[in-house]
Protein backbone atom coordinates (compact mmCIF):
# COMPACT_ATOMS: atom_id res chain seq x y z
CA UNK A 1 0.00 0.00 0.00
CA UNK A 2 1.31 3.23 -1.11
CA UNK A 3 1.59 5.52 2.12
CA UNK A 4 1.81 9.47 1.27
CA UNK A 5 3.81 10.90 3.91
CA UNK A 6 6.96 9.56 4.77
CA UNK A 7 7.28 10.06 8.75
CA UNK A 8 8.15 6.83 9.94
CA UNK A 9 5.64 6.07 12.58
CA UNK A 10 6.43 2.79 14.99
CA UNK A 11 3.03 1.28 16.76
CA UNK A 12 4.37 -0.18 20.55
CA UNK A 13 1.73 -2.79 21.61
CA UNK A 14 1.93 -5.54 24.08
CA UNK A 15 -0.81 -7.19 22.24
CA UNK A 16 -3.82 -5.95 23.71
CA UNK A 17 -4.26 -2.86 22.27
CA UNK A 18 -3.33 -1.03 19.12
CA UNK A 19 -4.35 -3.31 16.23
CA UNK A 20 -6.72 -0.88 14.71
CA UNK A 21 -4.86 1.84 14.92
CA UNK A 22 -2.11 0.17 13.00
CA UNK A 23 -4.08 -0.87 9.98
CA UNK A 24 -5.38 2.81 9.79
CA UNK A 25 -1.60 4.41 10.43
CA UNK A 26 -0.13 2.44 7.58
CA UNK A 27 -2.69 3.86 4.91
CA UNK A 28 -1.00 6.83 5.39
CA UNK A 29 2.43 6.25 6.85
CA UNK A 30 5.34 4.14 6.62
CA UNK A 31 4.35 2.18 9.93
CA UNK A 32 6.00 -0.71 11.93
CA UNK A 33 4.06 -2.62 14.09
CA UNK A 34 6.44 -2.98 17.63
CA UNK A 35 5.51 -5.98 20.03
CA UNK A 36 6.39 -5.87 23.65
CA UNK A 37 6.33 -8.44 26.65
CA UNK A 38 2.85 -8.39 27.89
CA UNK A 39 3.20 -8.31 31.68
CA UNK A 40 0.79 -7.53 33.92
CA UNK A 41 1.60 -4.09 35.45
CA UNK A 42 0.83 -4.84 39.32
CA UNK A 43 4.33 -7.06 38.64
CA UNK A 44 7.80 -4.89 39.19
CA UNK A 45 10.34 -5.54 36.81
CA UNK A 46 13.48 -5.49 38.17
CA UNK A 47 15.84 -5.15 35.73
CA UNK A 48 15.40 -3.35 31.93
CA UNK A 49 13.66 -5.85 29.47
CA UNK A 50 15.98 -6.05 26.66
CA UNK A 51 13.07 -4.37 24.20
CA UNK A 52 13.50 -4.70 20.32
CA UNK A 53 12.19 -1.48 18.75
CA UNK A 54 12.99 -0.26 15.25
CA UNK A 55 14.20 3.35 14.58
CA UNK A 56 11.21 5.64 13.92
CA UNK A 57 10.85 9.29 13.71
CA UNK A 58 7.43 9.03 15.88
CA UNK A 59 6.34 6.54 18.88
CA UNK A 60 2.98 5.85 19.57
CA UNK A 61 2.69 3.06 22.75
CA UNK A 62 -0.60 1.00 23.55
CA UNK A 63 2.27 -0.58 26.49
CA UNK A 64 0.67 -1.00 29.51
CA UNK A 65 3.19 -1.48 32.07
CA UNK A 66 4.72 1.41 33.73
CA UNK A 67 8.06 -0.06 33.37
CA UNK A 68 7.96 -0.85 29.67
CA UNK A 69 6.59 2.74 29.12
CA UNK A 70 9.29 4.40 31.07
CA UNK A 71 11.60 2.42 29.21
CA UNK A 72 10.43 3.31 26.16
CA UNK A 73 10.41 7.05 26.87
CA UNK A 74 14.40 6.42 27.40
CA UNK A 75 14.62 5.96 23.77
CA UNK A 76 14.54 10.19 23.55
CA UNK A 77 12.03 9.94 20.71
CA UNK A 78 8.62 11.89 20.55
CA UNK A 79 6.48 9.25 21.61
CA UNK A 80 2.23 9.59 22.20
CA UNK A 81 1.27 7.78 25.15
CA UNK A 82 -2.31 5.67 23.56
CA UNK A 83 -2.63 3.92 27.12
CA UNK A 84 -1.68 5.37 30.44
CA UNK A 85 -2.05 3.57 33.69
CA UNK A 86 -1.94 7.19 35.61
CA UNK A 87 -1.28 10.43 35.36
CA UNK A 88 1.37 10.16 37.72
CA UNK A 89 3.36 7.97 35.12
CA UNK A 90 2.89 10.96 32.49
CA UNK A 91 5.30 13.02 34.62
CA UNK A 92 8.12 10.20 35.05
CA UNK A 93 7.76 9.98 31.36
CA UNK A 94 7.92 13.51 30.19
CA UNK A 95 10.80 14.13 33.20
CA UNK A 96 12.85 11.35 31.23
CA UNK A 97 11.39 12.38 27.69
CA UNK A 98 10.15 15.96 27.24
CA UNK A 99 8.96 14.86 23.39
CA UNK A 100 6.21 12.63 25.52
CA UNK A 101 2.27 13.85 24.91
CA UNK A 102 -0.67 12.16 26.13
CA UNK A 103 -4.27 13.09 26.18
CA UNK A 104 -7.50 12.47 27.79
CA UNK A 105 -8.58 10.66 24.12
CA UNK A 106 -6.73 9.65 21.20
CA UNK A 107 -9.37 11.29 19.38
CA UNK A 108 -8.50 14.56 21.53
CA UNK A 109 -5.19 14.93 20.18
CA UNK A 110 -4.34 18.62 18.68
CA UNK A 111 -1.22 19.41 16.23
CA UNK A 112 0.21 22.23 18.75
CA UNK A 113 2.51 20.59 20.50
CA UNK A 114 5.43 21.93 18.93
CA UNK A 115 7.08 18.69 18.55
CA UNK A 116 7.11 18.54 14.77
CA UNK A 117 7.03 14.75 14.37
CA UNK A 118 4.13 14.47 16.54
CA UNK A 119 2.31 17.93 14.78
CA UNK A 120 2.42 15.93 11.52
CA UNK A 121 1.37 12.93 12.87
CA UNK A 122 -1.56 14.82 14.17
CA UNK A 123 -2.27 16.78 11.61
CA UNK A 124 -3.79 13.29 10.20
CA UNK A 125 -5.07 11.53 13.24
CA UNK A 126 -6.75 13.47 16.14
CA UNK A 127 -9.75 15.30 16.91
CA UNK A 128 -11.52 14.88 14.29
CA UNK A 129 -12.13 16.93 11.86
CA UNK A 130 -15.63 16.62 9.86
CA UNK A 131 -16.75 19.05 6.26
CA UNK A 132 -20.40 19.14 5.56
CA UNK A 133 -22.80 19.71 3.29
CA UNK A 134 -26.37 20.41 4.59
CA UNK A 135 -29.73 20.88 2.04
CA UNK A 136 -32.63 23.63 3.08
CA UNK A 137 -33.98 20.89 4.75
CA UNK A 138 -31.30 20.08 7.29
CA UNK A 139 -30.62 16.41 5.68
CA UNK A 140 -26.62 16.27 5.55
CA UNK A 141 -26.36 15.29 1.92
CA UNK A 142 -22.17 14.96 2.38
CA UNK A 143 -19.43 14.59 4.95
CA UNK A 144 -15.77 14.14 4.67
CA UNK A 145 -14.03 13.07 7.61
CA UNK A 146 -10.19 15.70 7.15
CA UNK A 147 -9.04 14.35 10.35
CA UNK A 148 -9.96 10.64 12.20
CA UNK A 149 -9.66 9.49 15.12
CA UNK A 150 -7.33 6.38 14.88
CA UNK A 151 -9.51 3.80 15.90
CA UNK A 152 -11.59 4.53 12.85
CA UNK A 153 -14.54 5.57 14.78
CA UNK A 154 -15.16 8.94 12.72
CA UNK A 155 -16.01 7.49 9.55
CA UNK A 156 -18.09 5.47 11.46
CA UNK A 157 -19.97 7.75 12.71
CA UNK A 158 -20.19 10.10 9.28
CA UNK A 159 -21.41 6.94 7.54
CA UNK A 160 -24.17 6.42 9.53
CA UNK A 161 -25.28 10.55 9.62
CA UNK A 162 -25.23 10.71 5.30
CA UNK A 163 -28.28 11.82 3.73
CA UNK A 164 -30.04 11.56 7.57
CA UNK A 165 -31.96 14.95 9.21
CA UNK A 166 -29.76 16.80 11.66
CA UNK A 167 -31.83 16.31 15.20
CA UNK A 168 -31.56 15.01 18.35
CA UNK A 169 -31.97 10.93 17.93
CA UNK A 170 -29.31 11.25 14.70
CA UNK A 171 -26.76 13.18 16.51
CA UNK A 172 -27.21 11.00 19.25
CA UNK A 173 -27.13 7.80 16.90
CA UNK A 174 -24.06 9.37 15.93
CA UNK A 175 -22.34 9.63 18.97
CA UNK A 176 -23.13 5.96 20.02
CA UNK A 177 -21.70 4.72 16.49
CA UNK A 178 -18.94 6.17 17.59
CA UNK A 179 -18.57 4.72 20.87
CA UNK A 180 -19.07 1.55 19.39
CA UNK A 181 -16.35 1.60 17.48
CA UNK A 182 -14.11 3.72 19.99
CA UNK A 183 -11.34 1.16 21.40
CA UNK A 184 -11.34 2.43 24.72
CA UNK A 185 -12.16 1.38 27.63
CA UNK A 186 -15.51 2.87 28.83
CA UNK A 187 -15.21 4.99 31.78
CA UNK A 188 -11.35 4.31 31.64
CA UNK A 189 -8.90 6.14 33.66
CA UNK A 190 -7.67 8.34 31.33
CA UNK A 191 -9.90 7.48 28.30
CA UNK A 192 -13.55 6.51 27.97
CA UNK A 193 -16.09 5.55 25.32
CA UNK A 194 -17.88 8.66 26.64
CA UNK A 195 -15.97 11.46 25.99
CA UNK A 196 -14.86 10.12 22.71
CA UNK A 197 -18.42 10.77 21.70
CA UNK A 198 -18.83 14.14 23.23
CA UNK A 199 -15.67 14.95 20.88
CA UNK A 200 -17.16 13.97 18.14
CA UNK A 201 -20.19 15.43 18.47
CA UNK A 202 -18.61 18.81 19.65
CA UNK A 203 -16.64 18.10 16.36
CA UNK A 204 -19.16 17.82 14.23
CA UNK A 205 -21.81 20.71 15.27
CA UNK A 206 -18.32 23.42 14.93
CA UNK A 207 -19.35 22.43 11.42
CA UNK A 208 -23.03 23.67 11.60
CA UNK A 209 -23.28 26.52 8.96
CA UNK A 210 -25.04 29.47 10.57
CA UNK A 211 -27.40 29.69 8.21
CA UNK A 212 -28.48 25.86 8.97
CA UNK A 213 -28.01 26.01 13.07
CA UNK A 214 -30.30 28.89 13.12
CA UNK A 215 -33.29 27.24 11.74
CA UNK A 216 -32.63 24.12 14.64
CA UNK A 217 -35.75 24.08 16.89
CA UNK A 218 -35.67 25.52 20.93
CA UNK A 219 -34.87 21.73 21.78
CA UNK A 220 -32.30 20.66 19.00
CA UNK A 221 -30.50 23.86 20.05
CA UNK A 222 -30.85 23.29 23.94
CA UNK A 223 -29.20 19.24 23.23
CA UNK A 224 -25.96 20.85 21.28
CA UNK A 225 -25.32 23.68 23.65
CA UNK A 226 -25.35 21.03 26.34
CA UNK A 227 -23.21 19.34 24.98
CA UNK A 228 -20.97 22.07 24.36
CA UNK A 229 -20.90 22.43 28.22
CA UNK A 230 -20.28 18.76 28.75
CA UNK A 231 -17.00 18.94 26.37
CA UNK A 232 -16.33 22.23 28.07
CA UNK A 233 -16.69 20.70 31.70
CA UNK A 234 -14.67 17.44 30.53
CA UNK A 235 -12.19 19.65 28.65
CA UNK A 236 -11.14 21.84 31.90
CA UNK A 237 -11.10 18.58 34.08
CA UNK A 238 -8.35 16.81 32.13
CA UNK A 239 -6.48 20.18 32.02
CA UNK A 240 -6.46 20.41 36.27
CA UNK A 241 -5.20 16.41 35.98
Amino acid sequence: MQTINKLKVGVISDGKYGERAYENIKKTFNTTWILVPNIEPNILIEDNLELIIPECDVYISYARHPDIILQIAELKKPLILGVLPGYGLYQQAKNINNQTIHAPTMCSLENHTGIVEVDTFISFYGRPIYELKINEEGIIQQIKVLRSSLCGSSEAGAKFLLNKQVNEENLQQFALNVCHECRAPRFGRTCDKEVAGIIHLCSLIEKFPPETYNKFDKGLIEFIENIKDQYKIRHEKSILE
